[in-house]
């Protein structure tokens, strides 16, 4: 039963030991081309850790490297730096506060409150300084999104560990944490992210210690098998016990992961095996009803900090511990209690029944999880030197599939559309190279899916009067944009798993099925020289992404109306008119409201108020949201 479980999760779960692995490789190249002068970007959550769980956020950390964290005080301190030092003195285990230790920038202090002689960064002014209208609410130490799909968290970095964690490097002697992987995980050192301990008096001021970095390197060693058992912990707590009004948020996943981490210390590496998944989940489930019944969950790198402290307690605890031991009582098959997991023996049957149908899982999971990825991915790189040591690095790559990660990623940055400004074409030699550098760019930005590329590429033209050669790129995206495509948030279809069966695809890449099937939507941003000055209007945000269909018929109608053809303008805005109306590749409301917003601007430009009128009480009854439709 074990193993027919392990192959249940594998091809229907969390995908195979190979799709983890891309999925790792894919998120560590996004971070690294995602580097900037100020800030380190850094994937986390279950998405960083290589696994797609349903209805899981997008967790980013964002280092900044402007400021670092030290414990010593007498340091050497480099020019344009900010140095804090960690004033632990009154404050909880992994918990601290930040003294400023030195500046010659008197704006960090805007930053800080002061008390005494002495100034100490607030979490609080941090996160309220990052919040904005995409990002306008504060959850735990992050900020978020009003959909709850992206966490983002500021974190500041001590390139040294730390004293509090010491024990931790020698403490472990099974072998799995190595002596190089600890030495990789102490190297990087700790962060510290903008929340303090609830109920503290000095809340807004504390600052966690983390160490999702090192953690994330520990499951990154994780056995296949490790990582699956995590994840039906994860399913469980998630699926089974959080829906129990009364048990909802007492645990969170950050606690099953510290079950995991010290069973993975304490018994031997060869027990992770596909063999023994029932018994090894039915362990860590044993350990966390302990960690329970005794209130005591210890901190994986800082035992001294127990994570049950002041929250565990009293009837709280003897709900959930209730809940737990009536699901002890159905033993490894309380899974089963989760919709995500069926009878792994069916499922084991089916497979060996089809010989194709692990390919084409593998296939749907992987384009499913790019997909997705797709308006997180765009790598902004204004600094050409920057650009041009990448690409460097890239060709000296020997993993031909690293390479096509590498430039996969590239691309995405090639369609980044934040261009700098130029002037006429003709003008001089240095505008003229400006003008092939961007056509360059742009080109290179194709590579990453069927369409929107192109579509910025034709943006280009659009905004250089070059309306004919626009013109004849949207309808080459037009062609493109048919049914068999898999656009953003769109679900997989029967057709799309028949595309995959095919021997054709059966034998590309994750990256050559992203440039034959997948269409990203196109990213907007309105002070960006590759929108076309009709569609910055304040009606429109700052970012958004339009469908790639609506886009090819906006832009054609704006080419077709500087060229003053009105038979081409009007069979335009009716073929744009029918494609919403037809919910042709928008596979949702506030798509279809968006894009009744383009309309309603481009009646307005062409003059036809009334039909204006309508289009845009079309998009308020779609999508009365007043943050993106007003």
């Amino acid at each position: 039963m074990s193993i027919a479980l392990y192959s249940y999760m594998c091809h229907g779960i969390i995908g195979t030991e190979e799709h983890v692995k891309t999925i790792r490789m894919m998120n560590n190249i996004r971070d690294f081309l995602n580097r900037h002068r100020s800030f380190l970007t850094i994937t986390s959550g279950s998405l960083g850790e290589g696994i797609q769980m349903r209805g899981s956020d997008v967790d980013m950390m964002y280092v900044n490297t402007f400021i670092e964290v030290s414990e010593d005080v007498n340091i050497q301190f480099i020019s344009g730096t900010v140095y804090f030092t960690m004033a632990s003195e009154d404050t909880s285990s992994c918990f601290t506060k930040l003294s400023i230790l030195h500046s010659n920038d008197r704006s960090i202090l805007n930053l800080c409150n002061k008390i005494g002689s002495d100034y100490f960064l607030s979490g609080l002014k941090v996160k309220e300084s990052s919040r904005n209208k995409l990002y306008p609410i504060l959850h735990g130490p992050c900020i978020s999104d009003k959909f709850g799909i992206f966490d983002m968290a500021f974190t500041v970095r001590s390139k040294s560990w730390i004293t509090q964690a010491d024990q931790w490097i020698t403490r472990s002697k099974n072998g799995w944490s190595n002596y190089d992987l600890k030495q990789c995980i102490v190297k990087h050192g700790v962060l510290f992210v903008p929340i303090g301990l609830k109920g503290s008096k000095q809340e807004d001021l504390e600052w966690r210690i983390s160490f999702s970095v090192g953690e994330k390197l520990l499951i990154y060693s994780f056995t296949h098998t490790q990582l699956i058992c995590y994840a039906l912990l994860k399913i469980v707590l998630k699926d089974v016990i959080n829906t129990d009004m009364h048990c909802k948020d007492l645990l969170c996943s950050y606690f099953i992961k510290t079950v995991i981490l010290w069973i993975s210390e304490e018994v031997s590496t060869s027990i992770w095996k596909p063999r023994n998944l029932i018994p090894c989940f039915s362990a860590c489930f044993k350990r966390l009803i302990y960690y329970v019944k005794y209130s005591l969950c210890p901190h994986y790198f800082i035992p001294m900090n127990n994570l049950f402290a002041n929250k565990i307690t009293g009837e709280a605890q003897e709900i959930l511990l209730k809940k737990l031991y009536i699901l002890k009582s159905y033993n490894w098959q309380c899974m089963f209690f989760s919709d995500q997991i069926s009878n792994p023996c069916d499922f084991a049957n089916t497979v060996r029944n089809d010989p194709y149908y692990n390919n084409i899982i593998s296939m749907t999971r992987m384009l499913s999880f790019v997909t997705n990825l797709g308006i997180n991915a765009n790598i902004p790189c204004k600094n050409m030197y920057v650009l041009q040591k990448v690409i460097s690095k890239v060709m000296s790559i020997k993993s031909s599939k690293i390479k096509s990660l590498y430039m996969y990623f590239l691309s995405k940055r090639g369609s980044s559309n934040e261009l700098q400004p130029f002037d006429n074409i003709s003008d001089n030699k240095f505008t003229y190279k400006q003008y092939k550098t961007c056509v360059c760019s742009l080109l290179l930005g194709t590579r990453h899916d069927a369409v929107s590329g192109w579509l910025l590429l034709a943006s280009f033209f659009y905004t250089t009067r070059e309306y004919r050669v626009a013109v004849d790129i949207l309808q080459y995206c037009l062609l493109k944009c048919t049914p068999d495509k898999l656009y953003h948030v769109a679900n997989m279809s029967h057709v799309h798993a028949g595309l995959l069966n095919l021997n054709l695809f059966r034998r590309m890449g994750i990256v050559q099925l992203s440039q034959f099937l997948l269409v990203d939507p196109v990213r907007i941003i309105s002070n960006s020289l590759l929108v076309p000055n009709e569609l910055r209007i304040n009606t429109l945000n700052s970012c958004h992404f339009i469908s790639p269909v609506v886009y090819v018929h906006a832009l054609r109608f704006l080419c077709h109306f500087h060229l003053f053809n009105t038979k081409q303008c009007q069979d335009s805005l009716l073929d744009l008119k029918l494609t919403i109306e037809n919910k042709y590749c928008l596979p949702n409301s506030f798509q279809r409201a968006r894009s009744y917003k383009i309309l309603y601007i481009l009646f307005l430009v062409y003059g036809d108020t009334e039909s204006a009128k309508h289009a845009f009480m079309q998009s308020k009854t779609l999508f009365p949201d007043s943050l993106y439709n007003d």
